[in-house]
């Protein structure tokens, strides 16, 4: 007979910040963290401590102590204290596709100064788990994942029903997992929870009744006699007589091997003895085969200034520093600030952890946040300036023929993986004198005030010596300074313009050079742009956009003659659910501006762009009913609860900003209100009228394909789920495709036309979960801008080039004024050419350990995609490399050219080592 092993695995989950500020917490960390060590050093049973997957506790921990590292390295090198491989365990949906890649990349750079890295996939309390997991583990080596959630009913409270083995469904705690791609790893399910072996008595009466009901839960879905124990949970404390517990139960269950065990030798025994017939269970995992009330979702539009922040520090990185500080190295061989870019990931990052960034904790966490949001913004906005001075200083100015000494260059850098047009504004620097020349700043001023500035005469150039059409301002004398390396700082008055124009055809991962000229000799003037205003609209040579009188949009694709009418009608609701759970009154019928009259101006009529202000007066009910007060005291749970809206109304006055650009295939919009209301919802609607059983939204490294009626067990009336650039729907022959900036919630409704929802704000009171912790802050009040975009689309064959423009559309532009000047670098430039049609270029940055320029694309759909690279740098080899930057095989180049092709939903990622500069 088989006998059966109970492996106790003790760990604490530790969500750094919670329903406690973050430094309320780490007093227990530290305290927790002292008697780790002390039972580890006394008691010689006590194994093993699994430190949560996260190697942020170790920095956290050593802040306090730094006298305690020696013996913290001890246990750690001797394989007692578990780490890595992760930074912070993050929530998934939320962050980046890179953001996720960073965090494991930099928790195994962490982990690996102690020589020790866990090589497991660590997501006990994920709110759902992203369909590319098993692909990045195996690109990292990991093998098994463990979760907590999205494959089976967890409620809110982390009850768990009845699994079976319908559907995608497992009827055991251990399955595989799959990706998109095939990558396949090992999953196993908390089936029980990951507190399912905590505190275990030592009493040998109150064992035997704890191990009778923990047996029995484990056996159920266990597929091997091998049974999973997580001994402790959140911020649960180190249970110092577990040795004993667990010789009370040898002796209560001589049939049973309980040991104090680590993942590593538990998967060591479980693995030989998994039966054949696991299930596999593919991609994404938000239990979606559930009543939808537990999958904590609505966390994507708590607190949506989070998201916000997040998304633009993201952005700045990725798209900012990163690839600039490579183009940096590459075209002066300035040196790639690898501490500071890890150092602004690390602060970023820890505003990634799931109770952080979701939104879900009390209101002192979500203030501390924004802090570190701003920390991290200004070490990559530091990184950005010095590359892009270190770049602009290599251009050859002087050598384009078309302009005079008397330019004022202007460099415009495109840093994402397309082809890219559109509206650029730039400051630049008339003339400047610096306060040593004297006599005093007051006087500097004034006499740059009185220079005499033609703006009427002066043109933007291209280098043909095309006038491009723009619009120049004139700033007036500011002060700026400068700081140089090896100089005391030299502050200065400066008479400024800000120049705002089309740059178009910019490359990728490139720039393109003009230059601002007062009353130049020579000029090509452009010919008529193609953007023009129509009867209540505008138009290009891609769209028509007509505004009624309601403040809504029609859109026309006019390469298809699609009209997409009533677009950009905004709705509410209320919401007396909480931080993690929308939950609307029942009854509440929302409301919305079909039908509001609005007002309709013309804000913004250059050749580059055109811009309508559209204002609509609405008033709102002010909160929930004063019954709501009572249900919350009371801890009534949140789908009982009976409270309404309030009779009283308040004023929300909506001022939205639609803008269609010379070269734009879509339209970009903000929205800027000021929120007085309390316990809503308030949302932008996007009917599309198109007939379609599923939605294409995107996510980590994969737009995900997702039905749009749920499954028929699903009871919770919404249906919202997670984005990160866009959601679109199409029939085949048509599409439309809703993009943003830190929106992270939408939802398709079921309403006969397929209206795609996205949610601008939310307005709630509390944290929810177990206890009664109030979160005015939650609502929300004040100023508020939001920015989305709308797009159509030509089906199935657009879609791959409406996914760039989604993914440009959260990208920022970045330029900089360069000098009268010779340099090695041209007027226009990029540094590698790659064609891919379904590719999505992610990361462009270099790696640390072998200074390879790091190059990832992913495939966007589910057909192999031929591909080519070309690099405009010296290269000494081409490597296939991975999520962790490492050389793997060779790639051999045809006259430099690297030819391959990428599969299905595939992550790629290339190791170029460039010749030293």
């Amino acid at each position: 007979m088989t006998r059966t092993t109970a492996h106790l695995i003790s760990h604490t989950h530790w969500d750094r910040e919670w329903y406690m500020p973050y430094e309320r917490h780490h007093v227990l960390l530290a305290k927790l963290m002292n008697e780790l060590l002390e039972t580890l050093e006394k008691d010689e049973r006590y194994r093993y401590f699994h430190l949560d997957g996260q190697t942020i506790i170790i920095e956290d921990y050593l802040q306090v102590h730094p006298e305690k590292r020696e013996a913290l390295e001890q246990f750690i090198r001797e394989g007692r204290i578990v780490i890595g491989p992760w930074y912070v365990l993050q929530d998934e949906f939320l962050t980046s596709s890179e953001a996720n890649v960073r965090n494991l990349l930099i928790g195994h750079q962490d982990a690996a100064k102690y020589g020790v890295i866990s090589k497991l996939g660590y997501f006990p309390d994920s709110f759902g788990n992203m369909g590319q997991v098993p692909q990045l583990l195996r690109q990292a080596d990991i093998e098994t994942a463990v979760f907590g959630r999205g494959v089976k009913p967890t409620g809110f409270d982390n009850m768990v029903g009845e699994l079976n083995s319908a559907g995608y469904e497992s009827p055991y705690s251990e399955m595989f997992w799959e990706s998109p791609d095939g990558s396949v790893v090992l999953g196993l399910l908390f089936a029980n929870w990951y507190s399912n072996g905590n505190e275990v008595p030592v009493d040998g009466q109150e064992a035997k009744a704890f191990w009778d009901k923990k047996l029995a839960d484990a056996g159920k879905y266990a597929s091997t006699p091998e049974l999973l124990f997580m001994n402790g949970c959140d911020h649960q404390p180190v249970q110092r007589n577990l040795a004993d517990a667990l010789e009370t139960a040898r002796g209560l269950y001589p049939d049973v091997d309980f040991i104090h065990s680590s993942f590593e030798q538990y998967l060591h025994a479980l693995k030989p003895s998994l039966p054949a017939e696991l299930v596999t269970v593919n991609g994404e995992l938000r239990s979606q085969h559930t009543d939808g009330w537990g999958t904590l979702v609505n966390t994507a539009s708590a607190r949506v200034y989070l998201k916000q922040m997040n998304q633009r520090g993201q952005a700045l990185l990725e798209k900012g520093a990163e690839p600039l500080a490579a183009l940096a190295y590459l075209a002066g061989g300035q040196a790639y600030p690898h501490a500071q870019l890890t150092y602004a990931w690390k602060t970023l990052m820890q505003n990634h952890p799931h109770d952080s960034i979701c939104g879900c904790s009390v209101d002192e966490v979500h203030r501390e946040m924004i802090g570190r949001f701003e920390k991290s913004r200004h070490v990559g906005e530091a990184i950005i300036e010095e590359s892009l001075k270190a770049i602009s200083g290599q251009i050859g100015t002087s050598g384009v023929t078309a302009w005079g000494e008397s330019a004022i260059p202007v460099a415009v850098f495109n840093t994402t993986g397309w082809e890219r047009s559109g509206t650029v504004s730039v400051e630049v620097i008339f003339a400047k004198r610096y306060f040593k020349e004297g006599p005093n700043p007051a006087a500097i001023a004034e006499a740059l005030d009185e220079l005499p500035l033609d703006l009427n005469s002066g043109r933007l150039l291209d280098m043909d010596g095309r006038s491009i059409p723009c619009r120049a301002e004139d700033l007036g004398t500011r002060f700026g300074y400068e700081l140089p390396d090896d100089q005391f700082r030299k502050p200065y008055m400066a008479r400024k313009i800000r120049l705002t124009f089309e740059a178009a055809q910019v490359p990728p991962l490139g720039y393109t050079t003009y230059a601002w000229m007062q009353s130049p000799d020579v000029v090509t003037e452009a010919a008529a742009g193609p953007l023009k205003i129509i009867d209540q609209g505008m138009a290009n040579d891609f769209l028509a956009v007509q505004i009624r009188e309601d403040g809504s949009y029609d859109v026309t694709d006019k390469r298809t003659g699609k009209v997409f009418g009533g677009l950009g009608v905004y709705e509410n609701c209320g919401d007396i659910g909480n931080e993690y759970v929308f939950r609307q009154p029942e009854g509440d019928v929302p409301l919305t501006t079909r039908g509001l009259a609005a007002r309709v101006s013309l804000a913004e009529h250059e050749p580059c762009r055109i811009t309508y202000e559209i204002v609509h007066e609405w008033e709102i009910p002010a909160s929930a009913d004063a019954s709501f007060a009572e249900e919350k005291r009371r801890m009534i749970p949140f789908r009982q609860r009976k409270a309404g809206r309030s009779a009283g109304q308040v004023p929300l006055q909506i001022v939205t900003r639609v803008s269609l650009e010379a070269a734009g295939t879509g339209i970009q919009v903000s929205a800027a209100f000021n929120n007085q209301a309390m316990d809503h919802r308030l949302r932008v609607l996007f009917p599309t009228g198109l007939a379609a059983s599923t939605l294409l939204a995107d996510s980590v490294f994969e737009a995900a394909e997702r039905e749009i009626e749920p499954a028929p067990d699903w009871i919770n009336p919404s249906n919202a789920q997670h984005q990160q650039a866009f959601v679109s729907v199409s029939d085949g022959s048509a599409g439309l495709m809703a993009a943003n900036k830190g929106l992270n919630e939408y939802e398709v409704l079921r309403d006969g036309r397929n209206t795609m929802a996205v949610t601008l704000l939310r307005s709630v009171s509390e944290l929810g979960d177990w206890g009664v912790f109030p979160t005015p802050e939650a609502q929300c009040l004040g100023e508020h801008t939001v920015e989305f975009a709308v797009r159509p689309y030509a089906g199935a064959a657009a879609w791959p080039s409406a996914a760039a423009w989604a993914y440009q559309y959260q990208a920022p532009w970045f330029a900089v004024q360069a000098g009268w000047q010779q340099g090695p670098l041209p007027a226009e430039y990029q540094p590698l050419e790659w064609q891919g049609h379904t590719l999505a270029l992610s990361a462009f940055k270099m790696s640390e350990a072998n200074k390879d320029i790091i190059l990832r694309w992913y495939n966007l759909a589910h057909t192999e995609q031929d591909f080519t690279l070309k690099p405009h740098f010296p290269v000494q080899a081409v490597y296939a490399s991975d999520i962790l930057e490492r050389r793997k095989d060779k790639e051999a180049a045809d006259e430099g050219i690297l030819r391959s092709s990428v599969g299905k939903a595939q992550i790629v990622t290339y190791a170029l080592q460039p010749v030293q500069p």
